[in-house]
């Protein structure tokens, strides 16, 4: 009987053909599929074209890079494991023919990274050969780590793994887990296969950028969106996971349907679960009424799950339960309730280290981690930020009585070398800040709270801005000086009373010179 992966419908029982490990993508029916796992029992393999084709499929050799010792038990073991779950290994002997198996393809592969029994020298030797460094970098290729137990509490090879691969297993595993690890890398290589870094970025609402990143970003959202898969977004804080989970929404065969979202960090553990599940009248001391959870009422629609990586430990298996069976119970209920709704996920922890802790499922890690997109942090897309900036600017300007002409050179300037640790939102608060408290038609780096890196910020402003900044300063050390007596200001200036009193006006300056200075100032800006 062949196994067949969760999430993926069993073939006719009739026919034992083997099954594609990967799951199904949604692409354009191109007859057989070109990356079909290599049959394991001698019968053809099943095509992923219309009904059963009898033509064979491409077979697929999966790679597996070993930088330690001969093939003993444990490689055997781990072919043998392969085998099982559908895919067959063949292994390279050095560096220079890896790359050469890499750089030769054109279509998406997966490839297992084994670094069983590497300590950190070993780790560190490994980043110095150019040649492997180059092949873990190749956009074609989805590589799987595999590790021992334990390995991952060494710093270097958690940087490594998240850098450079897609997902890892530890030795000894599950098959079903091996081939939902596996399928899970094909279906990502896949899905960045025609992501060139010269192709242009879709139009997607709310993302603005021209950089590779999020040209990338952008492709892979749209083909995610065009699935039913779970998605998981992983990135930092401020990186945009909420604006690309509703992208993916509004993108996909669900767009008129609801949207719901939940922070799982922002409510208390003992109120979680009644959130996601709802609850029957009473349930508990103060149920009055039935609820229904935030599941339910995405039904059809879309879940946001923010900050997954906080669920309490109870609400976690509830979770994995209502994506295996696809129904949920609210608390106090006694039947099944069945739910369709599409999840996105999302979080700014390191959701494998969490997994590695025992601070979150397993399964339920693979389960929701079927697409992943990385959300690029802003110091990754430096060329973005005056883009962000200007766009930023004429957003929030509709919003307030607010009229900027754009930025200082010298603001540019300083928004370009600033690192941004709170990345995009970060910027646009700064932005949002900086238009409420400028002063002149133009925002500064002074207005923004940032230093101009040149440390000649007078020379490069506008002559209009040195001009109203320098006239500003000047009245203000003159009223300062005469008390707020605007005949002695106005005759330290060299400029009569009127037009000191239109230049308070234009200045709009706020003073302390009492009603009398007041009024005088009210009835000029009244004339």
């Amino acid at each position: 009987m062949a196994w067949c992966p969760a999430g993926v419908r069993r073939p006719d029982p009739r026919h034992d053909r083997p099954v594609c490990a990967s799951g199904r993508l949604a692409v354009a029916d191109a007859g057989p599929a070109p990356r079909c796992l290599e049959t394991t029992n001698g019968r053809q393999p099943e095509g992923a074209g219309a009904g059963r084709s009898r033509m064979p499929a491409c077979p697929e050799l999966r790679e597996t890079l070993r930088f330690h010792g001969p093939v003993g038990v444990e490689d055997a073991g781990l072919e043998e494991a392969a085998l099982a779950a559908g895919w067959r290994l063949r292994s390279t002997p050095d560096d220079e023919s890896v790359l050469r198996h890499v750089a030769g393809r054109r279509a998406p592969c997966v490839a297992l990274l084994d670094l069983r029994g590497l300590d950190e020298g070993g780790l560190q030797s490994l980043r110095r050969r150019p040649a492997l460094a180059e092949a873990l970098a190749a956009r074609q290729v989805a590589w799987v780590a595999i590790l021992e137990a334990g390995q991952l509490a060494l710093q270097p090879l958690r940087n490594l793994v998240r850098e450079c691969c897609h997902d890892y297993v530890t030795w000894p595993c599950e098959r079903e887990l091996l081939a939902t690890v596996l399928g899970h890398a094909q279906g990502m290589a896949a899905l960045d296969e025609d992501c060139a870094e010269g192709m242009a970025a879709p139009a997607i609402e709310g993302m603005v950028g021209e950089s590779t990143a999020v040209r990338r970003l952008a492709v892979r959202l749209l083909r995610a969106a065009a699935s039913e898969a779970p998605v998981f977004l992983s990135g930092e804080t401020g990186t945009g996971k909420e604006l690309a989970a509703t992208a993916i929404h509004r993108q996909s065969t669900r767009s008129k349907m609801p949207f719901v979202g939940i922070n799982c960090g922002a409510i208390p553990h003992s109120l979680i679960q009644s959130e996601l599940f709802g609850y029957e009248r009473g349930a508990f001391t103060g149920a009055t009424q039935r609820k229904l959870g935030r599941i339910e009422m995405a039904h059809r629609g879309t879940l946001f799950l923010d900050e997954v990586a906080d669920l309490p430990t109870e609400s976690q298996a509830s979770l994995l339960r209502f994506l295996e069976q696809g129904t949920i119970e609210r608390l106090g209920g006694t039947c099944a309730i069945e739910v369709d709704a599409r999840i996105v996920s999302a979080t700014h922890v390191d959701l494998a280290q969490a997994v590695e802790e025992g601070r979150f499922r397993v399964d339920l890690y693979h389960r929701l981690r079927v697409i992943e997109l990385q959300m690029p942090p802003l110091r990754e897309r430096m060329g973005d930020i005056e883009l962000i900036a200007r766009h930023a600017l004429r957003l929030h300007a509709r919003e307030g009585r607010f009229r900027f002409k754009g930025f200082t050179p010298g603001a540019l300037r300083a928004l370009q070398r600033h690192p941004w640790p709170g990345n995009v939102r970060e910027l646009i608060n700064r932005i949002r800040e900086a238009m409420v408290m400028a002063d002149g038609c133009y925002i500064s780096a002074r207005d923004l709270g940032l230093e101009d890196p040149s440390g000649d910020g007078d020379a490069s402003r506008t002559l209009d801005l040195a001009r109203r900044e320098g006239e500003r300063a000047a009245i203000e050390r003159a009223l300062a000086r005469s008390g707020y007596r605007l005949a002695m200001a106005a005759e330290e200036l060299g400029i009569s009373r009127v037009t000191l009193y239109r230049l308070l006006h234009r200045h709009d300056l706020h003073h302390a010179g009492g009603d009398a200075f007041d009024r005088r100032l009210a009835l000029v800006r009244a004339r």
